[in-house]
């Protein structure tokens, strides 16, 4: 028997994708981008990024692993003008994904 918060830990831990609402819009020519779509980093994605800092929120490291993690694409111009606010989110999130499945479930039981 499968109970409703088992139910929602496997969801939680099978996520692959977050998105994220920016607090400020990212202004690219004539139009926003109001939200980011994150997924799961592969090993590719990871390579050159210190772990340590990325886990520390490292904003440096953020910077450099989320054009390859991030949809619509971002330049690292595009990245520069997010807010502390969304890139301390973005930062989270990513971190979260490279949480043990236990650990992620147990965060996103806390949001």
């Amino acid at each position: 028997m499968t109970t409703p918060d088992q139910i929602e830990n496997q969801k939680a831990i099978q996520l692959d994708t977050y998105t994220v609402e920016l607090d400020e819009p990212i202004k690219v020519g004539g139009s926003e981008i109001k939200q980011l779509e994150l997924r799961k980093p592969n090993i590719a994605a990871l390579r050159n990024i210190k772990l340590s800092e990325l886990m520390q929120g490292d904003v440096a490291s953020i910077v450099e692993i989320l054009p390859r993690v991030c949809t619509p694409f971002l330049t690292k111009e595009q990245i520069n003008q997010l807010e502390p606010a969304d890139i301390a989110q973005v930062g989270g999130v990513i971190m979260s994904f490279l949480q043990p499945k236990s650990v992620r479930a147990e965060m996103f039981r806390q949001q």
